[in-house]
Formats: C-alpha cells, sequence, structure tokens
C-alpha cells in the first residue's frame, strides 16, 4: 500500500516510522495515560494492573479514584468492598479510554484467579457487566486473562456469551494454539519478556531477526493464517524498536509511550516481514493440545513456564498494591 507524503512549506517529508506501521499493522497503546493515548492516535489500548497502579498514583487521576470509591455498593454476595472498587476503578479507566480511542480497551481479571476457571468467568461478566452500566458495549471491551489452561477455558465459555477475550501472559506455542482452538478473539505473545529470558540464559543480545520473542510471534501469526483461524495476533511487552519493526505486518502491536514516540521521530523505512498471504502458503503442521499434553509441553518449556508463573506473580503483587492504595484512601 503506497503512503501518503505529508508536505510542509511545499517540501515532501517521509512519513515517520510510526506512520508507516500502521499502514500494515493496527498500533495499540500500551498505557493507563490517557494523554499519552491521546498524543499517539491508536486504534486499541490495553491495561493491566501495573499500568493502572502506575497511573492511578498521578495526582491527574486521583478523581477516577474518588469516584470509584463514592459509587454505591451492589456487588454480588462475596465481593468485598475493596475488591468492588478496584473493579470500578478498572472500569473508569477504560472508559475513559474508551472516549478517546475509536476500537477497544483490554481491561483484565484478577490475575489471582488465574487458576480458577468458574471464578474467572464469574469475574469477567462482573466486568462486562459494569462497563455496560456505564453505556459501554461488550464489543469495546477485550476481557484479559492469563493463558493458563483454567484461564482459556474460561474465555471459550466467555466468547460463547460475546464476552470477547485478550489471553494474556502468553509465551508457549501450546498457549497460542489452544487459545485459537478455543475460539479467542486475541492472544498477546509478550516478546520483551521471552528476550529477557534468552538474553539471561546466553549472556548476549539478539538482532530482531534472531530474537525468540520475535520468532515466536512470528511461528504464532503464520500458524494461525495457515490454518484459517479468526483469533488475532497482537506482540505485547517490547524492550527496543527493533522488535517492534521486525513484527510489522502483525495483525496488532501494543507498544508503550516511549516506544511509540521513538518511532513518531523515526523516517526508517518499514518493511513488512509478516504478510497473510504467505504464510497460507507455510509448510507447517497442525497441532492439538488436548489437558495432559498442554501441561507436559509446557513444562517441557522452561522459559514458558518460568515468565508465565513470574507474569501471574507480578500482576498480583501490583493488585495487592493496589488494594492497599484504596484502602488507605477509606
Amino acid at each position: 500500500m503506497s503512503i501518503s507524503e505529508a508536505r510542509l512549506g511545499g517540501a515532501a517529508v517521509a512519513p515517520s516510522a510510526l506512520e508507516q506501521l500502521k499502514q500494515m499493522t493496527t498500533v495499540v497503546a500500551d498505557t493507563g495515560d490517557f494523554n499519552s493515548i491521546m498524543a499517539f492516535a491508536p486504534r486499541d489500548a490495553t491495561t493491566n494492573p501495573t499500568l493502572i497502579l502506575k497511573a492511578v498514583r498521578k495526582p491527574e487521576y486521583s478523581g477516577l479514584l474518588e469516584r470509584a470509591r463514592g459509587q454505591p455498593g451492589d456487588a454480588p454476595d462475596g465481593v468485598g468492598r475493596v475488591e468492588e472498587i478496584c473493579d470500578r476503578l478498572l472500569i473508569a479507566f477504560g472508559t475513559e479510554i474508551l472516549k478517546i480511542i475509536p476500537g477497544r480497551v483490554s481491561t483484565e481479571v484478577d490475575a489471582r484467579l488465574s487458576f480458577d476457571t468458574a471464578a474467572t468467568v464469574a469475574k469477567a461478566r462482573r466486568l462486562i457487566w459494569l462497563y455496560e452500566a456505564a453505556g459501554i458495549r461488550r464489543e469495546r471491551v477485550l476481557i484479559k486473562i492469563a493463558s493458563t489452561w483454567e484461564g482459556i477455558a474460561a474465555a471459550e465459555r466467555l466468547e460463547r456469551e460475546s464476552i470477547h477475550c485478550n489471553l494474556t501472559l502468553l509465551f508457549g506455542f501450546p498457549q497460542a494454539v489452544a487459545c485459537a482452538d478455543a475460539g479467542v478473539t486475541l492472544v498477546s505473545p509478550f516478546v520483551g519478556r521471552i528476550y529477557d529470558w534468552y538474553k539471561k540464559r546466553d549472556g548476549r543480545e539478539f538482532a530482531a531477526d534472531e530474537d525468540p520473542g520475535v520468532l515466536s510471534v512470528r511461528r504464532i501469526h503464520t500458524y494461525y493464517k495457515r490454518f484459517g483461524y479468526e483469533t488475532e495476533v497482537m506482540g505485547a511487552s517490547f524492550r527496543n524498536v527493533g522488535q517492534v519493526l521486525g513484527l510489522a505486518g502483525c495483525d496488532l502491536l501494543t507498544i508503550s509511550p516511549e516506544l511509540l514516540q521513538q518511532l513518531a521521530q523515526s523516517q526508517e523505512t518499514v518493511v513488512r516481514h509478516l504478510d497473510p498471504a504467505e504464510a497460507q502458503r507455510a509448510a507447517v503442521e497442525r497441532e492439538r493440545y488436548e489437558e495432559p499434553r498442554f501441561r507436559f509441553e509446557m513444562n517441557e518449556d522452561p522459559m514458558a513456564t518460568d515468565k508465565l508463573a513470574e507474569g501471574i506473580r507480578g500482576f498480583v503483587a501490583d493488585i495487592r498494591s493496589l488494594e492497599q492504595m484504596v484502602l488507605a484512601a477509606a
């Protein structure tokens, strides 16, 4: 697709790397900061407990916490007041973000539920109910769930209710295949965290074309397109611009404000690396992962096992910090 050039004072100005990337990939803002979202005009936005905790500590967002605290309680039995306020805070951020972007926002289920299918389904329904009570259609929300076996099973049930899911903390190929077979809307392979693990193990850095995180997303994208899955692939957790550009052509890429700024300031020529038409000709075999094989193959992959466990622990720690902030504000 040709890229139209902007003109300034009669002289042609080459499009930025960010503008070029947007011609072949849907750009998503990986932040809870409204100003950053407005600055880079992404279609979608993603949040997680870490990003919300970081944002809510800023004075300009204190009003959202006060609004969540001031709303009357109507949570179902078994949901405490602090948990209810945290849920409402997530929805408050998501609702404000949806006023800025034209697409969807991802809102994460409590990571402490990552190994409980029924509880994950109940929490997702609760979050969607809160969004709809705020006037937001469920089509504009993706419920983020950790890519455990139990989380994938929950997402399969939720998708049948038209509650669309973003399966996060995805590090291993079995997770990606199981998610697609479950019919989830979107998966988020974590490029940077895969890179971190191999960098530490091997004691070296990797160029994009040999980066284990980049190669993981390329493999998933090829597999999905080869076998006609509708599940979207959204590369996430980037450490540098090279990783982002190494996945040009991916369905979506969720990018931090810092890297979005670097892309906006660069005139580097962006080359497409992922092409659905080429993927459909790839010589890859169909895979199936029932629960025993899924658990065994994940156990055989120390990187995927380590990073999934670490990611869940990290999100849980931030949820607890958020709850402590709510308690301190009471």
